[in-house]
C-alpha cells in the first residue's frame, strides 16, 4: 500500500539531521523514504514547492525529484542539492539541475548505493576524516601495544574524538591495558559479519565506556575463540571510525593477514616499534618491507634497550624509515599495566611525552569534545 504524501509531512522531529526530500511523485518520495531508512535517518518530506527557507538552508542534505526542480530553482543557491530524475531520456534534467544549482543528476535505482552513502555521510554530519595511525612491532615485545594505548589516551586526554582499535588477536586485549576488560559492550567477534557501511555513531555507543575518558573508544578483542575477522569487517568498521573525524590508532600484528593488511591500507602512517638490538633490527627489517608494501609512510620509534646501544638514527637509515623519534623505557609501567593504569597517563613520563610531541607534529589542531580529560 501505497504512503500518501501530504503538502507537508514531517517524518523528523526539530533536532533531525536526516535530508530534506521535495517531490509530488508517489514512486520517488517512496523510493526515497526506503534509502533514508537504509541509512539510519528520516527526511523531512515536502510535497508543495518551494519548502520554507528557513528547511532549504538548514537542512544537511537536499533531494529534489525533477517534478520540482522549477519551482526550487528561485530559493538561491547552496551546497549539498542533488537532482533525482524521473525521465532517462529527458535531456532537459541537465537544464534544469544547472538552474536548481544541483551538485549532481540522479537516477534510481543505479546511483541507490552512492546515494546511500551520501545520506548516511550527511546524517553523521562527516567531516575531515581522522588520521589513522598504524602501530606495529619490528619484534615481539617490542611495545607496540603500549605506544598505540598511550596516543590514544593522549589525544582523548586533549579532548580529540580518538578511537583505538585492536588489530592483533592475539596480543591479549587492548580492553586490559585500559582497565575496560569488565565493562559491556561489543568486541571485534561481534563485527565479524559486517559489511558494506557502519555506522559511526552507532558504532562507538555500542563500544564498552571507558570511565573518565568519554573521549575514546576502543574496539577490542573478547577472550574467547575468534582470533580472526574477515578483511571486509576491519575496511567496515575502520571506514567508520576513519568518518568519526579526530585520531584513529590501530595496533596491528606483525604477521600481517588480510584484515592487518587492510588496516595498514587504510592508514595515513605507521609507527614501527624496534628496540635498539640487533636481532630485533633484522626481524624489522622483515616487518618494515611488509608494511611498506601496503602503505607508503612507515617511520621508525626506537627504544633504546641500554647505554651505549646502536644508535636511533643508524636502526632507521639501516631499516630505511623516517625516524619519529626515541621512546625512553618508563619505569612503573608494568605496574601500571598489572592495575589496570591506562599507559601514557603519567604526566612527564617518556611515554607521555613522546605521544604529546608526535601528535603535536601530524594532528591538526581541532575544537575539543567535552569530557576528554581523564
Amino acid at each position: 500500500m501505497s504512503t500518501p504524501i501530504t503538502d507537508q509531512v514531517t517524518t523528523a522531529g526539530p533536532a533531525a539531521v536526516g535530508p530534506l526530500v521535495i517531490t509530488g511523485d508517489e514512486g520517488l518520495a517512496e523510493h526515497l523514504l526506503r534509502v533514508c531508512a537504509a541509512a539510519g535517518t528520516e527526511p523531512r518530506l515536502i510535497r508543495g514547492a518551494p519548502p520554507p527557507r528557513e528547511l532549504w538552508e538548514g537542512a544537511p542534505l537536499v533531494l529534489v525529484g525533477d517534478d520540482r526542480a522549477e519551482d526550487c530553482a528561485g530559493l538561491g543557491r547552496r551546497a549539498g542539492v542533488l537532482l533525482l530524475g524521473l525521465d532517462l531520456d529527458d535531456p532537459g534534467v541537465w537544464v534544469r539541475a544547472v538552474q536548481l544549482g544541483a551538485e549532481h543528476v540522479l537516477f534510481l535505482p543505479d546511483a541507490e548505493a552512492w546515494l546511500l552513502d551520501r545520506i548516511a555521510d550527511a546524517a553523521e554530519g562527516v567531516g575531515p576524516p581522522a588520521l589513522t595511525v598504524a602501530v606495529l612491532g619490528g619484534r615481539g615485545g617490542a611495545g607496540a601495544s603500549t605506544l598505540a594505548c598511550a596516543l590514544a589516551v593522549t589525544a582523548a586526554r586533549t579532548g580529540r574524538r580518538t578511537m583505538l582499535l585492536d588489530g592483533d588477536p592475539l596480543g591479549g586485549g587492548l580492553d586490559i591495558l585500559l582497565g575496560g576488560e569488565t565493562a559491556r559492550g561489543l568486541r571485534w567477534p561481534d563485527l565479524a559479519g559486517s559489511r558494506g557501511r557502519v555506522s559511526g555513531a552507532e558504532l562507538v555507543r555500542a563500544l564498552p565506556a571507558l570511565k573518565r575518558l568519554s573521549a575514546l573508544s576502543c574496539l577490542s578483542w573478547d577472550r574467547g575463540d575468534t582470533l580472526t575477522v574477515p578483511p571486509e569487517a576491519m575496511r567496515s568498521v575502520l571506514a567508520a571510525s576513519r568518518r568519526r573525524g579526530g585520531l584513529v590508532v590501530v595496533d596491528v600484528p606483525r604477521r600481517l593477514d588480510a584484515a592487518a593488511g587492510q588496516a595498514l591500507e587504510q592508514s595515513d602512517l605507521a609507527l614501527l616499534v624496534v628496540p635498539a638490538e640487533l636481532r630485533a633490527v633484522a626481524a624489522a627489517d622483515r616487518v618494515a618491507a611488509a608494511a611498506r608494501m601496503r602503505l607508503g609512510d612507515v617511520r621508525a620509534v626506537v627504544r633504546p634497550v641500554r647505554a651505549g646501544g646502536l644508535a636511533a638514527h643508524r636502526i632507521a637509515r639501516g631499516l630505511r624509515l623516517e625516524l619519529a623519534g626515541e621512546l625512553e623505557p618508563e619505569p612503573g609501567l608494568a605496574e601500571d599495566a598489572e592495575k589496570g593504569v591506562p599507559p601514557g597517563l603519567r604526566d612527564g613520563g617518556p611515554l607521555a611525552r613522546f605521544c604529546a610531541t608526535f601528535l603535536n607534529e601530524v594532528l591538526p589542531p581541532v575544537p575539543a569534545v567535552e569530557g576528554g580529560v581523564y
